[in-house]
């Protein structure tokens, strides 16, 4: 089933007779009256097709699918907070903060245009604030509709996920795991580790998007993706992500196979001779490559080229002098095929961390920490 055929009022009166016990106390908590509940419950058990509760005379115990949910439920109000939202109007700017205009938020949705519009404003005057305007024939989200509406997104996501969870439990596997690679992540470790999971787990869908930490940070924050393995940052900027670290990497600097610094052991004055092509400034990568010739006084190369792709690096150091400083895990096939070697190595202390991020708040379902301990077992392979 979908989300949208869920009731958030609803929502809120199951999770108070899991956080209380008893469907009398949940009532006086939402103000709602106890058959009011008790009809609630009846309803959205029948749409699971699972029982949330047995009944006792003593009061409300969770089944295995209440305690799956519940915490779903209090998670994904967390972010909604407001009595004032409901499931259509969140729904309604979630599209149109998609889509850009009404028409497509309809299109999206199969909701009317009076009912996006009669949504989205009736959210606004509850709120008291603006959340969308008009440019043109587009409209877009004012800055308090942009957070409310990353803040709706993350609340779709743990509904989806609640569900997912009730669904594996009816022998219906539908859970997924969307993980965000960057570079270094996809040469080894996380191949690694999709290959150790999947061995267990055939039967959950793992969707890998690749892309640089400008890309995919973002969706990550918004809850497109669950995870992102790559580079930490040091410090981290975003306040709502949580970085857990994997494995140092020791980067090198190549060349092509015959480059003039080949077999030279080569130090920063000599490198410092050849242009190298590096990440955009801000990567951790292209951080150690600067403090490495600032901390032995030379210049930095002339950097010609930004790009983080291994791919366009490899074609530009084959057809030239240019230089890189990458993983050696990076460029192994290349190495080992005698088209590229490695011309020299900054000393220990210019390593960079790599590990995974997520949001603060995520709370793993029970395949995404099976797959975190995979990325765990996969990086002391890598050591």
């Amino acid at each position: 089933m979908e989300i949208w055929n869920l009731n958030l009022r609803h929502l809120r009166a199951v999770g108070k007779i899991a956080e209380l016990g008893t469907v009398n106390a949940a009532a006086m908590a939402v103000n709602l009256s106890q058959p009011a509940i008790t009809q609630a419950l009846g309803r959205l058990e029948s749409q699971l097709g699972m029982p949330l509760f047995e009944r006792r005379h003593d009061g409300m115990i969770p089944t295995q699918a209440g305690e799956a949910f519940a915490p779903r439920i209090h998670a994904a109000l967390e972010h909604v907070q407001s009595p004032h939202v409901t499931m259509s109007r969140l729904r309604a700017l979630l599209a149109l903060a998609e889509t850009g205009s009404y028409a497509g938020a309809g299109q999206a949705t199969g909701l009317s245009l009076p009912s996006i519009h009669r949504a989205v404003n009736d959210l606004s005057l509850a709120l008291r604030r603006p959340l969308v305007v008009r440019r043109g024939k587009v409209v877009i989200t004012t800055e308090a509709g942009t957070q409310l509406a990353r803040e709706f997104r993350l609340a779709k996501v743990e509904l989806e996920t609640g569900l997912s969870e009730i669904d594996a439990l009816r022998g219906h596997e539908t859970r997924r795991i969307t993980i965000g690679a960057m570079p270094l992540s996809r040469a080894r470790v996380l191949p690694r580790a999709v290959a150790r999971f999947m061995r267990r787990r055939p039967k959950v869908k793992l969707t890998i998007v690749e892309g640089s930490r400008v890309e995919l940070v973002e969706p990550l924050r918004s809850g497109t993706l669950d995870v992102m393995v790559g580079a930490l940052r040091d410090p981290l900027i975003e306040t709502d992500l949580a970085q857990h670290p994997l494995f140092d990497d020791m980067p090198a600097f190549f060349g092509r196979v015959g480059h003039p610094l080949a077999g030279s052991d080569a130090g920063p004055e000599q490198l410092a001779a050849y242009p190298i092509v590096l990440p955009p400034q801000g990567a951790p990568l292209r951080d150690s490559c600067e403090r490495f010739f600032a901390a032995a006084g030379v210049p930095l190369p002339a950097v010609p080229i930004e790009s983080g792709s291994v791919m366009m690096m490899r074609q530009i150091m084959l057809e030239s002098d240019i230089i890189a400083l990458l993983s050696p895990d990076q460029v192994t096939v290349e190495v080992q095929a005698g088209w590229l070697c490695e011309l020299g190595r900054p000393p220990k202390g210019f390593h960079r961390t790599i590990g995974m991020t997520t949001r603060g708040s995520l709370r793993p379902t029970e395949v995404q920490r099976e797959f975190f301990e995979d990325l765990a077992a996969a990086a002391i392979e890598e050591g």
